[in-house]
């Protein structure tokens, strides 16, 4: 049986109405349709970590706000009143959700050993301290202390430092210090990329 627009729309409203034959009240269903199911949602401000536009963007999280509870998030849309997107996203922003509540989602650092054919999980101290022993180990291998020249330069330029869209003022301060006082001459921002 072939079923035209027509014909479900008739088949629809009497249901509908055999419903309220017997005695059911769709009231309460259409009010709950109404309903926006952001309606009971808390709403966060951030910015988009794509690229470097920095767009904003609104996170809706749902939760009773109860102490073990983990608040949800329902949806993410562009927030009207920053001043660069106004409210609109790329497909790579407006599917900015999806990342968030995936079950893929890494939530702890990951090492692919040299040779290995697989990725292991470790914990956020050992891979601050690898981290750590391996900007050491750089650092002293590509430390200049004099140019061609016999000038004092101290630089390295073994490591480079790629800043995000996303970084504070702060952060950015702290990267700053830490990255010169190291002697690092490669230092640049997403923001000007």
């Amino acid at each position: 049986m072939e079923v035209s627009r027509r014909t479900f729309v008739k088949c629809t409203l009497a249901g509908g109405a055999g419903l309220s034959a017997f005695g059911f009240d769709l009231k309460p269903v259409y009010a709950q349709t109404q309903a926006l199911k952001i309606d009971r949602t808390s709403e966060t401000r951030s910015t988009c970590p794509y690229c470097s536009v920095s767009c904003g963007v609104i996170i809706h999280t749902l939760s009773d706000k109860g102490k073990n509870s983990t608040p949800q998030v329902v949806h993410v849309e562009g927030d009207p009143d920053h001043p660069i997107n106004r409210g609109t996203l790329c497909p790579k922003g407006a599917s900015l959700e999806q990342d968030i509540v995936n079950e893929r989602r890494l939530l702890k650092p990951q090492v692919r050993r040299p040779g290995s054919d697989h990725w292991e999980d470790i914990s956020w101290d050992q891979a601050t301290s690898e981290i750590a022993r391996l900007i050491k180990r750089t650092r002293d291998e590509t430390f200049i202390e004099k140019d061609a020249n016999g000038r004092t330069v101290n630089r390295c330029e073994g490591i480079a430092w790629a800043g995000g869209c996303t970084d504070t003022n702060e952060l950015n301060y702290l990267a700053v210090k830490a990255m010169r006082s190291m002697g690092v001459v490669y230092f640049e921002t997403q923001a000007r990329v």
